[in-house]
Protein backbone atom coordinates (compact mmCIF):
# COMPACT_ATOMS: atom_id res chain seq x y z
CA UNK A 1 0.00 0.00 0.00
CA UNK A 2 1.93 3.06 -1.06
CA UNK A 3 0.63 6.34 0.98
CA UNK A 4 0.95 9.77 -0.49
CA UNK A 5 -0.08 11.68 2.20
CA UNK A 6 2.50 9.89 4.46
CA UNK A 7 5.52 12.85 4.19
CA UNK A 8 2.84 15.75 4.92
CA UNK A 9 1.60 13.72 8.94
CA UNK A 10 5.10 13.04 9.46
CA UNK A 11 6.20 16.85 8.11
CA UNK A 12 3.09 17.87 10.56
CA UNK A 13 3.81 15.57 13.54
CA UNK A 14 7.05 16.08 13.83
CA UNK A 15 7.80 19.94 12.32
CA UNK A 16 11.02 18.74 9.97
CA UNK A 17 11.07 19.92 6.82
CA UNK A 18 10.87 17.00 5.05
CA UNK A 19 11.66 16.33 1.01
CA UNK A 20 13.52 13.68 -1.24
CA UNK A 21 17.42 13.00 -0.95
CA UNK A 22 17.66 12.75 -4.72
CA UNK A 23 15.30 15.02 -6.40
CA UNK A 24 15.58 12.76 -9.43
CA UNK A 25 14.35 10.09 -7.78
CA UNK A 26 12.03 11.49 -5.51
CA UNK A 27 11.21 10.21 -1.79
CA UNK A 28 9.13 6.81 -1.46
CA UNK A 29 7.38 5.57 1.35
CA UNK A 30 4.86 2.59 1.97
CA UNK A 31 3.05 0.62 4.41
CA UNK A 32 1.65 -2.81 4.65
CA UNK A 33 -0.81 -3.74 7.08
CA UNK A 34 -2.32 -0.87 8.30
CA UNK A 35 -5.24 -0.87 11.18
CA UNK A 36 -6.20 2.22 12.87
CA UNK A 37 -8.24 1.68 16.33
CA UNK A 38 -9.23 4.61 19.59
CA UNK A 39 -7.68 4.56 22.75
CA UNK A 40 -9.05 5.31 26.00
CA UNK A 41 -8.41 9.04 26.66
CA UNK A 42 -8.90 9.82 23.09
CA UNK A 43 -5.26 8.43 21.87
CA UNK A 44 -5.71 7.30 18.28
CA UNK A 45 -3.43 4.59 17.37
CA UNK A 46 -1.72 3.40 14.44
CA UNK A 47 -0.25 0.12 13.54
CA UNK A 48 1.76 -1.00 10.51
CA UNK A 49 3.60 -4.74 9.55
CA UNK A 50 6.13 -2.52 8.07
CA UNK A 51 7.10 0.47 7.21
CA UNK A 52 9.29 0.91 4.49
CA UNK A 53 11.02 4.74 3.10
CA UNK A 54 13.55 5.50 0.44
CA UNK A 55 15.22 8.55 -0.11
CA UNK A 56 14.13 10.63 2.21
CA UNK A 57 15.94 14.38 3.36
CA UNK A 58 14.73 15.83 6.47
CA UNK A 59 16.21 19.27 7.77
CA UNK A 60 15.83 20.67 11.48
CA UNK A 61 17.45 24.28 11.17
CA UNK A 62 21.14 23.45 10.07
CA UNK A 63 20.92 19.95 10.54
CA UNK A 64 20.43 17.92 7.40
CA UNK A 65 19.94 14.20 7.21
CA UNK A 66 19.52 12.11 4.67
CA UNK A 67 18.30 8.56 4.50
CA UNK A 68 18.69 5.76 1.24
CA UNK A 69 16.45 3.46 2.99
CA UNK A 70 14.76 2.30 6.34
CA UNK A 71 12.66 -0.41 6.94
CA UNK A 72 10.48 -0.19 10.42
CA UNK A 73 8.79 -3.72 11.68
CA UNK A 74 5.24 -3.81 13.72
CA UNK A 75 5.05 -0.08 14.09
CA UNK A 76 2.90 1.27 16.47
CA UNK A 77 1.96 4.96 16.94
CA UNK A 78 0.28 7.29 19.42
CA UNK A 79 -1.82 10.29 18.06
CA UNK A 80 -3.13 12.97 20.53
CA UNK A 81 -5.93 15.39 20.06
CA UNK A 82 -4.42 18.86 21.79
CA UNK A 83 -6.07 22.24 21.11
CA UNK A 84 -8.03 21.13 17.99
CA UNK A 85 -4.66 19.84 16.28
CA UNK A 86 -3.67 15.61 16.18
CA UNK A 87 -0.16 15.64 17.52
CA UNK A 88 2.38 12.15 17.58
CA UNK A 89 2.91 11.13 20.87
CA UNK A 90 5.07 7.71 20.81
CA UNK A 91 6.13 5.77 18.16
CA UNK A 92 7.69 2.25 18.89
CA UNK A 93 8.97 -0.96 16.92
CA UNK A 94 9.89 -3.90 17.36
CA UNK A 95 13.30 -3.44 14.93
CA UNK A 96 14.37 -0.75 12.83
CA UNK A 97 16.93 -1.60 9.71
CA UNK A 98 18.09 1.40 8.05
CA UNK A 99 21.19 2.02 5.38
CA UNK A 100 22.76 5.36 4.33
CA UNK A 101 22.04 7.72 7.05
CA UNK A 102 24.29 10.80 6.44
CA UNK A 103 23.71 13.47 9.07
CA UNK A 104 25.98 16.43 8.97
CA UNK A 105 25.53 20.29 10.48
CA UNK A 106 27.82 22.68 12.72
CA UNK A 107 29.24 21.27 15.05
CA UNK A 108 29.84 23.14 18.93
CA UNK A 109 31.74 21.61 21.71
CA UNK A 110 33.30 21.73 24.58
CA UNK A 111 36.13 24.39 25.24
CA UNK A 112 38.94 22.02 26.29
CA UNK A 113 38.47 19.62 22.63
CA UNK A 114 37.33 23.15 20.36
CA UNK A 115 41.11 24.26 20.86
CA UNK A 116 42.29 20.77 18.94
CA UNK A 117 40.46 22.31 16.21
CA UNK A 118 41.53 25.50 16.34
CA UNK A 119 45.07 24.97 15.87
CA UNK A 120 45.67 26.52 12.91
CA UNK A 121 44.14 30.04 14.29
CA UNK A 122 46.88 31.68 16.52
CA UNK A 123 44.33 34.60 17.70
CA UNK A 124 41.38 33.76 19.82
CA UNK A 125 39.50 36.43 18.24
CA UNK A 126 38.98 33.85 15.52
CA UNK A 127 37.38 30.99 17.38
CA UNK A 128 33.85 30.74 17.51
CA UNK A 129 31.98 30.23 20.89
CA UNK A 130 32.00 27.38 22.76
CA UNK A 131 29.35 25.74 24.36
CA UNK A 132 28.10 26.55 27.76
CA UNK A 133 29.48 23.61 30.28
CA UNK A 134 27.74 20.14 30.84
CA UNK A 135 26.94 19.54 34.38
CA UNK A 136 29.62 17.32 35.53
CA UNK A 137 27.77 14.55 36.15
CA UNK A 138 26.95 14.45 32.11
CA UNK A 139 30.26 12.83 31.27
CA UNK A 140 31.18 9.14 32.22
CA UNK A 141 33.16 7.35 29.20
CA UNK A 142 33.79 4.05 31.20
CA UNK A 143 34.96 2.17 28.09
CA UNK A 144 38.11 4.24 27.79
CA UNK A 145 39.36 2.53 30.79
CA UNK A 146 40.40 -0.55 29.36
CA UNK A 147 41.00 0.68 25.67
CA UNK A 148 44.00 -1.03 24.18
CA UNK A 149 45.57 0.53 20.73
CA UNK A 150 48.29 2.75 19.05
CA UNK A 151 48.14 6.73 18.41
CA UNK A 152 51.02 7.46 15.66
CA UNK A 153 51.87 10.79 14.70
CA UNK A 154 53.47 12.41 11.75
CA UNK A 155 54.69 15.84 12.36
CA UNK A 156 56.29 18.00 9.41
CA UNK A 157 58.13 20.75 11.22
CA UNK A 158 60.95 22.48 9.34
CA UNK A 159 60.38 25.62 10.65
CA UNK A 160 60.36 24.82 14.33
CA UNK A 161 62.07 21.85 16.26
CA UNK A 162 62.34 18.81 14.14
CA UNK A 163 60.35 16.40 11.54
CA UNK A 164 59.55 13.97 13.72
CA UNK A 165 57.46 10.21 13.77
CA UNK A 166 55.63 10.02 17.18
CA UNK A 167 53.99 6.79 18.67
CA UNK A 168 52.34 6.21 21.44
CA UNK A 169 51.10 3.35 22.79
CA UNK A 170 47.72 2.31 25.10
CA UNK A 171 47.61 0.04 27.10
CA UNK A 172 44.56 -1.05 29.87
CA UNK A 173 43.24 2.16 28.95
CA UNK A 174 46.50 4.50 30.30
CA UNK A 175 49.10 6.03 28.40
CA UNK A 176 52.87 5.25 29.58
CA UNK A 177 55.00 7.82 28.33
CA UNK A 178 58.16 6.05 29.47
CA UNK A 179 56.48 3.74 26.00
CA UNK A 180 56.21 6.87 24.02
CA UNK A 181 58.75 7.56 21.21
CA UNK A 182 59.71 10.27 19.26
CA UNK A 183 61.70 9.74 16.43
CA UNK A 184 63.50 12.17 14.44
CA UNK A 185 67.13 12.92 12.25
CA UNK A 186 69.41 12.85 15.53
CA UNK A 187 68.96 12.14 18.76
CA UNK A 188 65.21 11.00 19.03
CA UNK A 189 63.59 13.03 22.04
CA UNK A 190 61.25 11.98 24.70
CA UNK A 191 57.48 12.97 25.53
CA UNK A 192 56.22 13.16 29.20
CA UNK A 193 54.09 15.28 31.65
CA UNK A 194 55.08 17.26 34.04
CA UNK A 195 53.03 19.33 36.91
CA UNK A 196 52.86 22.01 33.70
CA UNK A 197 51.28 19.91 31.26
CA UNK A 198 52.59 17.64 28.19
CA UNK A 199 55.81 18.33 26.88
CA UNK A 200 58.65 17.25 24.65
CA UNK A 201 62.34 17.18 25.60
CA UNK A 202 64.13 17.27 22.27
CA UNK A 203 68.34 17.87 22.01
CA UNK A 204 67.65 21.34 22.88
CA UNK A 205 65.92 21.78 25.37
CA UNK A 206 62.01 21.19 26.57
CA UNK A 207 59.01 21.79 24.85
CA UNK A 208 55.68 22.23 26.15
CA UNK A 209 52.54 20.97 23.86
CA UNK A 210 49.65 21.70 26.23
CA UNK A 211 49.95 23.22 29.38
CA UNK A 212 47.35 22.51 32.59
CA UNK A 213 45.54 25.49 34.46
CA UNK A 214 46.00 23.97 37.26
CA UNK A 215 46.62 20.45 38.83
CA UNK A 216 46.99 18.10 40.15
CA UNK A 217 44.56 16.72 37.53
CA UNK A 218 42.00 12.98 37.59
CA UNK A 219 44.21 10.65 35.85
CA UNK A 220 47.30 12.08 35.89
CA UNK A 221 50.73 10.58 37.35
CA UNK A 222 53.36 13.21 37.17
CA UNK A 223 56.59 12.42 35.93
CA UNK A 224 59.67 11.30 38.61
CA UNK A 225 63.50 12.23 39.21
CA UNK A 226 65.88 10.09 40.09
CA UNK A 227 67.58 11.38 43.19
CA UNK A 228 66.74 14.47 45.37
CA UNK A 229 67.59 17.75 43.07
CA UNK A 230 68.82 15.50 40.14
CA UNK A 231 68.11 16.77 36.45
CA UNK A 232 67.64 13.72 35.03
CA UNK A 233 64.11 12.45 34.80
CA UNK A 234 63.48 8.91 35.67
CA UNK A 235 59.74 8.31 34.92
CA UNK A 236 58.13 10.24 31.93
CA UNK A 237 55.19 9.71 33.99
CA UNK A 238 51.65 8.67 32.61
CA UNK A 239 47.64 8.72 31.73
CA UNK A 240 44.85 7.28 32.38
CA UNK A 241 42.44 7.89 29.46
CA UNK A 242 38.95 7.98 31.25
CA UNK A 243 39.23 10.10 34.28
CA UNK A 244 41.49 12.35 32.38
CA UNK A 245 39.48 13.21 29.41
CA UNK A 246 36.22 12.84 31.62
CA UNK A 247 37.66 15.72 33.76
CA UNK A 248 38.61 17.42 30.79
CA UNK A 249 35.26 17.50 29.15
CA UNK A 250 33.98 18.60 32.17
CA UNK A 251 35.65 22.00 32.69
CA UNK A 252 33.43 23.01 29.90
CA UNK A 253 34.09 26.57 28.55
CA UNK A 254 33.58 28.10 32.52
CA UNK A 255 36.43 29.67 33.62
CA UNK A 256 39.92 29.62 32.83
CA UNK A 257 41.18 26.48 31.23
CA UNK A 258 44.15 24.39 29.90
CA UNK A 259 45.28 25.70 26.65
CA UNK A 260 47.64 24.41 23.93
CA UNK A 261 50.86 26.67 23.81
CA UNK A 262 51.65 28.44 20.31
CA UNK A 263 54.44 25.81 19.45
CA UNK A 264 51.68 23.03 19.62
CA UNK A 265 49.23 24.76 17.23
CA UNK A 266 51.52 24.87 14.42
CA UNK A 267 52.44 21.71 14.84
CA UNK A 268 49.03 20.31 14.87
CA UNK A 269 48.44 21.98 11.69
CA UNK A 270 51.68 19.93 10.33
CA UNK A 271 50.61 16.71 11.75
CA UNK A 272 49.21 13.91 10.21
CA UNK A 273 47.18 11.01 12.97
CA UNK A 274 46.66 7.71 12.41
CA UNK A 275 45.38 4.76 15.02
CA UNK A 276 43.44 2.12 15.86
CA UNK A 277 41.90 2.07 19.06
CA UNK A 278 39.64 -1.17 20.95
CA UNK A 279 37.03 0.12 23.33
CA UNK A 280 36.46 -1.61 26.26
CA UNK A 281 32.99 -3.09 27.46
CA UNK A 282 31.09 -0.58 29.86
CA UNK A 283 28.72 2.42 29.94
CA UNK A 284 29.01 5.76 28.55
CA UNK A 285 26.97 8.99 29.36
CA UNK A 286 27.49 12.34 28.07
CA UNK A 287 24.85 15.35 27.57
CA UNK A 288 21.66 13.73 25.69
CA UNK A 289 22.83 10.48 24.95
CA UNK A 290 23.90 7.12 27.04
CA UNK A 291 24.54 3.65 26.15
CA UNK A 292 26.05 0.52 27.58
CA UNK A 293 28.99 -0.73 24.51
CA UNK A 294 29.68 -4.55 24.58
CA UNK A 295 31.09 -6.81 22.23
CA UNK A 296 34.73 -6.35 23.06
CA UNK A 297 35.48 -10.27 22.96
CA UNK A 298 34.40 -10.17 19.14
CA UNK A 299 36.28 -7.17 18.37
CA UNK A 300 33.17 -4.88 17.90
CA UNK A 301 33.73 -1.27 19.15
CA UNK A 302 37.01 -0.95 17.65
CA UNK A 303 38.03 2.69 16.10
CA UNK A 304 40.07 3.63 13.27
CA UNK A 305 41.65 7.58 13.79
CA UNK A 306 43.18 9.13 10.68
CA UNK A 307 43.64 12.81 9.76
CA UNK A 308 46.31 14.19 6.77
CA UNK A 309 46.07 17.71 8.82
CA UNK A 310 44.90 17.92 13.45
CA UNK A 311 44.35 21.31 12.47
CA UNK A 312 41.77 21.03 9.94
CA UNK A 313 40.00 18.07 10.98
CA UNK A 314 39.47 14.02 12.42
CA UNK A 315 38.70 11.27 10.82
CA UNK A 316 36.77 8.51 12.91
CA UNK A 317 35.25 5.02 11.63
CA UNK A 318 33.79 2.08 13.59
CA UNK A 319 32.85 -1.08 11.23
CA UNK A 320 31.22 -2.69 14.01
CA UNK A 321 29.10 -0.49 16.78
CA UNK A 322 27.34 -3.12 19.27
CA UNK A 323 25.33 -1.17 22.26
CA UNK A 324 22.55 -2.06 24.29
CA UNK A 325 20.06 -0.07 26.71
CA UNK A 326 20.36 3.49 24.55
CA UNK A 327 19.03 6.51 25.00
CA UNK A 328 18.83 9.72 23.29
CA UNK A 329 17.42 13.31 24.32
CA UNK A 330 16.74 16.04 21.28
CA UNK A 331 14.94 18.63 22.63
CA UNK A 332 11.83 17.50 22.85
CA UNK A 333 12.01 13.82 21.75
CA UNK A 334 13.62 11.10 23.64
CA UNK A 335 14.59 8.14 21.94
CA UNK A 336 15.67 4.39 23.40
CA UNK A 337 15.89 1.14 22.30
CA UNK A 338 16.92 -2.62 23.91
CA UNK A 339 20.56 -3.01 21.23
CA UNK A 340 22.02 -1.02 18.61
CA UNK A 341 24.25 -2.02 15.36
CA UNK A 342 25.71 -0.33 12.74
CA UNK A 343 28.77 0.98 10.82
CA UNK A 344 29.92 4.26 11.83
CA UNK A 345 31.84 6.74 9.64
CA UNK A 346 32.45 10.66 11.52
CA UNK A 347 34.17 13.08 9.93
CA UNK A 348 35.20 16.13 11.84
CA UNK A 349 35.95 19.27 10.13
CA UNK A 350 37.21 22.80 10.39
CA UNK A 351 35.72 25.28 7.96
CA UNK A 352 37.31 29.12 8.61
CA UNK A 353 36.00 29.74 11.95
CA UNK A 354 33.63 26.83 12.61
CA UNK A 355 33.69 23.65 13.38
CA UNK A 356 31.41 20.95 11.23
CA UNK A 357 30.77 17.12 11.36
CA UNK A 358 29.34 14.80 8.69
CA UNK A 359 28.15 11.29 10.55
CA UNK A 360 27.61 8.48 8.20
CA UNK A 361 25.85 5.37 9.27
CA UNK A 362 25.27 1.89 7.47
CA UNK A 363 23.81 -1.48 7.81
CA UNK A 364 22.15 -0.59 11.14
CA UNK A 365 19.79 -2.06 13.59
CA UNK A 366 17.82 -0.80 16.06
CA UNK A 367 15.88 -3.68 18.72
CA UNK A 368 12.69 -2.38 20.32
CA UNK A 369 12.79 1.52 19.58
CA UNK A 370 11.13 3.90 21.42
CA UNK A 371 10.05 7.48 20.16
CA UNK A 372 8.44 9.92 23.09
CA UNK A 373 7.37 13.44 22.12
CA UNK A 374 6.87 15.61 24.71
Amino acid sequence: MTVPLAASIIDLALGLALGASDPAAGNRCSLEGLALSSGPDGVVEIRASKLEAAALRLAVGPLVMELDRVAVHELVAGLRTEAGAMRLSVVEAAQVEFSGVKLHGPLVVPAAIRQVWDATRTSAGSASPAASAAPAAAWFLGPLGDAEGTVRGEITDAHLLFDADVTVPIRFGQVDFNDATVEHVGPDSRMGVSRMGFYVDAPNGRSYLYQFASAPLAGVEFERRGALLSPWVSERGKLRLQPFVESMLRLGSGGPGPGLTEQARLLLGRTALSGELQLGDGSLAMPGLQAHLEGRGEGRNAVTLHSQAVGRGLGVEMESVSARDAAARWMSARLACERVAARLKLQLLVEGPQLRFALELADGRLTRPRLELA
